[in-house]
């Protein structure tokens, strides 16, 4: 998450963002310029008024931020008895993972856990911070023992907590929607085919959520794709589009593969989701909110660390 909505802030973070070499596998010459000429002169100014449509203005920092902390502080008191620690740290944007792997440290913690909190693996999600963790492990003479969880798309916990979030919102709508989408981060379609597995375990969780919510169809898009190659299909965006179209006006959408709401979720399903839809024709547009500090999820993460301890 970027430290502000300035242009400067989101140009400092796109900066970082972009360029990581899981993120973005291409020609790294031609995209250091490409980068440097073009996108970060003319991407941070559409960014920032993203953040700022949803940007927690009480306590100046993002609902990504805001649901991590409270993340960690209600994980915190489920451990307090078991002398752990527990911090957070953000891939992109501060706090960084080089600063708080080292302050645990110094701390006197020698067996950490990391939980990338991307419930199905991806190289430029969770890849990404097991890169940041080894760089940082690098350079430490005195280092501590890491242990990593890289997965846990079908974790039942998980998938209960999603339920659970679904049914909760169902009870509240005053119609039931035709359509469930789950919609989950793309990724360039080439990487799918290399080999990463992402594509395989979000259509996993969707079927497990489905076998357990079996009232209304559920099915799976990959939004907030970026730049002009093939991304994962179906998308997000198009799909709201044409659903009117098929008779589908009255719609529900999830997004599994977030642990708390972002900019992701907040501003391009939620609101720019949202307006295509009904200008497409549709009728009622809903969203579940993310686990993110939710007694179900705080269980999840619970227990996803007890048995590494």
């Amino acid at each position: 998450t970027p430290d502000n909505y300035s242009w400067i802030g989101i140009r400092r973070y796109l900066k970082e963002f972009l360029s990581d070499s899981r993120v973005i596998e291409t020609n790294k010459f031609l995209w250091f310029l490409i980068l440097n000429l073009i996108i970060l002169n003319f991407r941070p100014h559409k960014t920032a008024r993203n953040y700022k449509k949803i940007w927690m203005e009480d306590f100046n920092i993002s609902p990504l931020k805001y649901f991590t902390k409270l993340q960690k502080e209600k994980l915190q008191k489920k451990l307090a008895k078991k002398n752990v620690l527990v911090d957070y740290a953000m891939r992109y944007g501060s706090p960084s993972i080089k600063n708080k792997i080292h302050k645990l440290k110094e701390k006197g913690c020698e067996d950490i856990i990391i939980l990338p909190l991307y419930p199905q693996y991806a190289a430029p999600t969770t890849a990404s911070v097991c890169d940041e963790v080894y760089r940082t492990l690098i350079k430490m003479r005195w280092q501590p023992s890491i242990k990593i969880i890289s997965h846990y798309e079908s974790n039942p916990l998980y998938i209960k907590a999603l339920a659970n979030s679904l049914k909760n919102k169902i009870e509240n709508l005053t119609s039931t929607p035709d359509l469930i989408i789950a919609s989950y981060h793309g990724i360039p379609k080439k990487y799918f085919e290399k080999g990463d597995p992402y594509h395989c375990y979000c259509h996993k969780t969707t079927r497990l959520i489905s076998e357990k919510f079996d009232k209304i169809p559920i099915i799976t898009t990959f939004q907030s794709r970026f730049g002009p190659e093939q991304w994962l299909q179906p998308y997000t965006d198009k799909t709201l589009e044409s659903l009117p179209k098929e008779g589908k006006k009255n719609i529900l959408i999830i997004c599994p593969g977030f642990a708390s709401d972002c900019v992701e979720t907040l501003e391009e399903i939620s609101i720019e989701g949202k307006e295509s839809f009904i200008e497409a024709g549709g009728k009622n547009f809903s969203m579940v909110p993310c686990l993110n500090d939710s007694s179900d999820h705080i269980e999840l993460l619970k227990y996803l660390i007890k048995k590494f301890l």
